[in-house]
């Protein structure tokens, strides 16, 4: 029997494909806003996989158009009641349901203290969809899985929208627009060699770096939720700061190697990681012949992580069904998550 969470992450290709044939002249309108009127600090809001794609969304800001983008800490707001200066600040959220008070209430402070707010969610109708100046729909459809999935893909899709109207590039545009059909391709990638890697592994640590560090770190969150391996995510970086004390012979390891300025050092680290008696399941395109996972590509190495996330859920849904667990109803969780 098929799970949900594999049936639904198939399936983004189709909800992407709807996304990208709305709120065109939206995404337009607001991009014109940002070019005319540049805001003065820029945040995202969000929490679990949503602020995955919101590190990602802070990468493609921050490499294409040269702002700087910092992860509003959400007690600031909620429970320290700080007194934040958020005028003329951009106020970004990502969500799937819209109804966490967490992340709520920040998008309220900064829009009634004269930030642009902008919220990318799944749930036009949800509370954060209120409260945001800008509402920007996912249209992932209803998402029955407690893992998110289709509603991730969609949030990636989103953020870099966003970022390809306030940089107003048509070439981006343009690549966005192809990843439907790239997405498909990438559910048809055979990833059984981590499989049976990992159906019987109690650890696993999850690399990337640059803009394939989101990459790990909601790859890390998928092994938790609905295999029950314990997963750490790292930068490619930061290994050799301590990490490396926990690495001994058949420690696994999987290294999002995608395109970029960061790729030629994750392959010199899966090597070394080699020659150190790891077990390393290095995810990299075609041309690299030392993979073991061969990843997606997209029209533009920015868009890589999106196709790239699409493969590993096939195979993470597929691994929590190998280790004789059920994705759907990952154990001592929920759907809808809300926190103060």
């Amino acid at each position: 029997m098929t799970s949900l969470m594999l049936k639904e992450a198939r399936s983004a290709a189709e909800y992407v494909a709807l996304q990208l044939s709305q709120e065109r002249d939206r995404y337009a309108e607001l991009g014109q806003r940002l070019r005319a009127a540049p805001p003065s600090s820029i945040l995202t809001v969000a929490r679990g996989s949503s602020d995955h794609a919101a590190n990602y969304c802070a990468y493609l800001i921050m490499a294409r158009l040269g702002r700087i983008v910092a992860s509003l800490p959400l007690s600031l707001v909620t429970l320290n009641k700080a007194p934040l200066h958020a005028r003329d600040a951009l106020a970004i959220a990502i969500s799937q349901s819209g109804q966490s008070p967490d992340v709520i209430e920040p998008i309220r402070y900064f829009r009634d203290s004269g930030a642009t707010t902008v919220a990318l969610v799944n749930d036009a109708a949800s509370p954060l969809a209120d409260s945001a100046e800008w509402t920007l729909p996912l249209h992932a459809g209803a998402e029955l899985s407690v893992a998110a999935t289709k509603s991730f893909i969609a949030s990636l899709v989103a953020a870099a929208r966003l970022t390809a109207h306030w940089q107003d590039d048509a070439a981006f545009l343009a690549a966005i627009d192809a990843l439907p059909q790239a997405l498909t391709a990438a559910t048809q990638l055979d990833w059984t060699a981590a499989i049976e890697v990992l159906a019987p592994s109690s650890r696993i640590m999850v690399v990337g770096r640059g803009i394939s560090l989101p990459l790990a770190l909601e790859s890390a969150l998928k092994f938790k939720e609905t295999s029950a391996i314990q997963a750490e995510a790292f930068s490619g970086a930061e290994i050799k700061h301590g990490p490396m004390a926990l690495i001994d012979e058949g420690y696994p390891l999987l290294i999002f190697a995608t395109r970029g300025p960061t790729q030629a050092g994750l392959l010199k680290l899966a090597d070394e990681m080699r020659g150190r008696g790891a077990k390393v399941l290095l995810a990299a395109p075609d041309d690299i012949s030392a993979r073991d996972l061969t990843l997606p590509l997209a029209a533009t190495p920015d868009l890589d992580p999106i196709v790239a996330i699409q493969a590993f859920y096939v195979m993470a849904a597929q691994l929590a069904v190998a280790r004789g667990m059920d994705p759907d109803q990952p154990r001592h969780l929920s759907k809808v998550t809300k926190t103060q």
